[in-house]
């Protein structure tokens, strides 16, 4: 996956009718494979802005969406009794840690 690939997929899983983001909203698991493509969508990502000194401001959006608003969906839905699959909470972790990386000053210690 290439930069401009994994930056259009971070987005467009945020917007939309049948993203992640949305599927969570609607209390449903997200499709297979998409937390492992949003995983290394990110990845990519990292690497490519390891040294960047800003961000395009409709990717932070998105990182921030995904970061923020998934774990928000998510606990929302485990308090109205949602069953969700036994790993949602731990990619959803792994999706707050990728994103925090990405934000992280590429001088300071990754967690």
């Amino acid at each position: 996956m290439d930069f401009q690939t994994a930056c259009a997929l971070v987005v467009s899983q945020t917007e939309g009718t049948d993203t992640f983001l949305m599927r969570l909203q609607r209390q449903q698991s997200p499709v297979p494979g998409q937390v492992t493509a949003l995983l290394l969508a990110l990845k990519v990502i990292e690497a490519e802005l390891r040294s960047a000194p800003q961000l395009d401001r409709n990717l932070a959006y998105g990182l921030h969406a995904l970061a923020y608003n998934s774990r928000q969906t998510y606990e929302y839905g485990r308090r109205q009794r949602v069953s969700w699959p036994p790993l949602l909470d731990a990619d959803i972790d792994r999706i707050a840690i990728a994103v925090t990386r990405i934000f992280q000053d590429s001088t300071a210690p990754t967690p």
